[in-house]
């Protein structure tokens, strides 16, 4: 716990009541955050932060308002607290904005999520420099002589919180953060460019592969798309990149929040305790998970962290309802948002699966596209691979596909072994049947 900011917040909780707030809650964030990007073998930039804020939300006669600062001088914040009382006294009333039930804080677990890394403390500039720099190199070099550009970036940093509620909540986290990545842009025929990219992002520096190891992948990435064109649109098994799953899984999600779910906007909305997907599709929310990305033993409630089944085989069990949204709907609330989410991985490669294909498409991008939270209706733009006989013979891009994600996710027909590793969703690649791709 940083003592400081811990003072800090409840400083400014004694100083909303004083004001005349009837309940406060207090959110305390320092971080700090370094990036730096190569681009012509040299630094094309480099910035460093530092900063503060204090978050606040306040209740009084019936009203609800959150605002925020970062000039935390007392003078300058008590100001700011007094001024935002007041403010929030001119708003309109809203019955359901409230404080939740000090009982609803008990039970938080007593874990070390290890979310941080002593690594940070000793990471210099000379070393930030070294791993764009080498990113940068690998990538250059891996592309050759259809290289145009090559943008390559180290980036890092240190975040922690406080939060105190003036009903008795009280807690503290923190969390580093590394990332690398690179980016090729490439010359094709005529006047394509094809771009591509790799990256990845941990919470512990000695989990990132090797800068080399992103540059290369991003010029493979990049060449990958070379000759990359329409073929007719066609009715194929798709296997979608573990990696970009999240773009589609997202649309699911969305439709799962108690806001959409309250204000009609969520095509799930009666859909609880129903099958909605493939059996083969479960969807687990652990924030407890120890080093994960987006690990907490709270949430923005402080309701206390739990592991979730919020699709069972299939079946959906569970929403998002934080406290407001559970007052509106007469709902219990479960949890505000999403922690680490993981789809459980299956046992066969994306290699052994496209050969019992034969034919199909491996998507490796997404570009654009859309998601109706209230109809389930989705279309995106695609990029991969061609396979026929299991093997890649042809890139494709400028293609669609399109449909009802309550269609789309019951198509799911296989799980591939490969959680992609660098994200708080952990989601392997899925392979779907009788897609439509939408082309020539």
């Amino acid at each position: 716990m940083n003592k400081e900011l811990l003072d800090l917040a409840s400083w400014a909780i004694k100083t909303a009541k004083k004001a005349g707030a009837a309940a406060s809650r207090v959110n305390i964030n320092r971080e700090r955050s370094v990036e730096i990007s190569y681009r012509e073998h040299k630094p094309e930039n480099i910035k460093e932060a530092a900063k503060r804020s204090l978050n606040i939300e306040i209740f009084v006669d019936g009203r609800y308002s959150a605002q925020s600062t970062s000039d935390l001088r007392p003078k300058a914040l008590q100001a700011f607290i007094e001024s935002a009382v007041a403010t929030t006294r001119l708003l309109a009333q809203d019955p359901y904005r409230s404080l939740p039930d000090a009982k609803l804080y008990e039970g938080r677990a007593k874990l070390d999520l290890q979310t941080t890394d002593t690594a940070y403390e000793q990471l210099t500039p000379e070393k930030r420099h070294q791993i764009a720099r080498q990113a940068e190199e690998a990538c250059l070099k891996a592309g050759g002589d259809k290289v145009i550009s090559v943008t390559s970036g180290e980036s890092d940093g240190f975040y922690e919180s406080v939060v105190l509620t003036s009903n008795g909540f009280e807690g503290y986290e923190s969390a580093t953060s590394f990332s690398v990545y690179a980016e090729m842009t490439a010359q094709d025929e005529g006047d394509r460019r094809p771009n591509g990219y790799d990256y990845a992002s941990t919470l512990k520096l000695g989990r990132l592969p090797s800068p080399e190891e992103i540059g290369k992948m991003a010029a493979w990435n990049t060449l990958d798309m070379m000759g990359a064109k329409k073929i007719k649109t066609e009715t194929l098994p798709v296997i979608i990149r573990n990696r970009e799953i999240g773009t589609l899984l997202g649309g699911l999600i969305t439709a799962m929040m108690g806001a959409n779910i309250q204000q009609k906007r969520s095509f799930l909305v009666d859909k609880k305790g129903q099958k909605i997907a493939s059996e083969l599709l479960t969807l687990i929310d652990d924030p407890l998970m120890i080093g994960g990305q987006n690990s907490q033993l709270y949430d923005r409630d402080g309701f206390p962290a739990r592991k979730r089944v919020m699709i069972d085989k299939g079946v959906l069990s569970d929403f998002y309802i934080d406290w407001y949204y559970s007052r509106k709907l007469g709902w219990a609330p479960t949890t505000a948002g999403t922690s680490n989410l993981i789809i459980p991985p299956g046992s066969r490669s994306v290699e052994e699966i496209m050969k019992d294909l034969g034919r199909g498409i491996y998507i490796t991008g997404f570009i654009g596209g859309n998601s109706n939270s209230t109809t389930g209706d989705t279309s995106v733009g695609i990029f991969g691979k061609l396979f026929e006989d299991g093997k890649p013979v042809q890139s494709v891009a400028e293609m669609n596909i399109a449909g009802n994600h309550l269609e789309f996710w019951n198509k799911l027909v296989e799980v591939a072994n490969d959680p992609w590793p660098y994200s708080s969703w952990q989601t392997p690649s899925l392979v779907f049947k009788d897609m439509v791709i939408s082309g020539a």
